[in-house]
């Protein structure tokens, strides 16, 4: 793919696309400079949120709710590994189908979570909790190569997704045996979890999505139905550990 754009019908030429207007470098830092001042008050903002988030209350839940792991079945406070704070992503599954037909919103979510090595100098663990039963989803976990710690919510969906719904992240902190959740958040909170679109948000074409208030004929090609996340029918993060040859079989049928 080097070289060419991509969306979900092939690469797109070059030329298909305008471009910015062009100015001398002086001007150019003008317009960076005006843009600065109000990425400054972002920033910021976000800062003033993070100190809201650190002074809202908890709610207690309980420390032996089961989860199913590598190791079987064990209570949710051993999910903390020993550490102060926990954070977990809610993987949505479907039962029964193959890997390309599994979410590729929490595929491309749980799949930019690479190194856990920054969160566990913070005294915090990172897991990921599949909806589907243990075996089928870790042998998904196993095709993507994730890194994170996977466990089945199967036998307690109820009690750990309290009337919420999968694809959300929970924060929550151990107080001895006595576990709390402190923060969660859902939809595009979870953009939170990688670099992907921070980085494409820098680009002049952006996240090249509907949504989108770009210039007139800027590319747009994906739609924001669950489409923007998947190439030809697969989740696109997919792609590139299926034609190195990995398997993505995990004992279903495929359809």
């Amino acid at each position: 793919m080097s070289g060419e754009s991509w969306n979900e019908r092939g690469p797109v030429a070059e030329s298909a696309a305008p471009i910015p207007e062009v100015t001398d470098r002086a001007a150019w830092q003008a317009h960076l400079d005006e843009l600065l001042v109000r990425e400054k008050a972002h920033t910021r903002e976000g800062d003033a949120i993070a100190v809201a988030r650190r002074r809202l209350p908890m709610v207690e839940v309980d420390p032996s709710i089961p989860v199913t792991g590598e190791h079987g079945r064990v209570p949710l406070v051993e999910v903390f590994e020993g550490r102060r704070q926990l954070i977990v992503y809610f993987h949505m599954w479907h039962n029964g189908k193959p890997a390309r037909d599994q979410c590729s919103g929490c595929t491309f979510c749980n799949g930019q979570v690479s190194d856990l090595s920054y969160l566990h100098s913070r005294d915090v663990t990172f897991a990921t909790f599949s909806e589907g039963p243990y075996e089928e989803s870790a042998r998904y976990r196993e095709f993507m190569g994730y890194p994170m710690p996977w466990y089945s919510v199967e036998p307690s969906r109820d009690a750990l997704v309290a009337g919420r719904w999968f694809g959300m992240i929970v924060c929550y902190l151990r107080d001895g045996e006595r576990v709390f959740e402190t923060y969660w958040a859902t939809g595009r909170a979870t953009e939170a979890m990688g670099s992907v679109y921070g980085l494409l948000d820098m680009t002049v074409y952006g996240r090249q999505e509907t949504f989108e208030d770009s210039p007139p004929g800027w590319p747009q090609f994906w739609r924001n139905t669950g489409e923007q996340w998947r190439i030809n029918g697969r989740p696109t993060a997919q792609w590139e550990r299926f034609a190195a040859g990995i398997s993505d079989h995990l004992g279903v049928s495929r359809s």
